[in-house]
């Protein structure tokens, strides 16, 4: 009778610490249960190079969105790019748009500016003011070359 309640006891220990990791790997990764609901914004790049769908979109350092689309323009040679907004995060008419890095080694994310208009954006509004991406390693051969080219 004690060794099945010991057995009970270390199972239930168990089964807690694997719930435990799987709610703290899921915070870790950004899933939650019951996401906050959001709204679409679009932007064309000239460049998205390492953005893919799910990147992150930071205002502040602070992530309030992810990339949920994005296709190649066949017309203009862009990138055509939706992103999702968080409720309640309310976006000048004005603010600009980036594809930032998070270092040499880090991924990319994509950066709100905020301006200073009083009018906000609407949902499914584009952000006209966009930044591509640059790429390091064109960066490093113009260095190289004493930016001759």
């Amino acid at each position: 009778m004690a060794e099945n309640r010991t057995e009970v006891l270390v199972g239930g220990a168990v089964m807690a610490l694997a719930i435990g990791f799987v709610v703290y790997a899921g915070q870790v990764a950004g899933l939650t249960v019951g996401q906050s609901a959001t709204y679409p914004l679009t932007a064309s790049f000239r460049s998205a190079e390492g953005i893919t769908l799910g990147t992150d979109v930071r205002l502040a350092g602070v992530k309030i969105g992810t990339v949920s689309d994005m296709e190649l323009n066949p017309q203009t040679f862009r990138a055509e790019t939706e992103i999702q907004i968080q409720n309640g995060i309310e976006l000048p008419d004005d603010s600009a748009i980036t594809v930032a890095s998070e270092g040499l080694l880090g991924g990319n994310y994509i950066e709100i500016v905020p301006g200073g208009s009083l009018d906000n954006l609407a949902a499914g509004a584009e952000i006209e003011d966009t930044q591509s991406a640059i790429s390091l390693v064109s960066l490093m051969m113009k260095f190289v070359s004493g930016g001759s080219e």
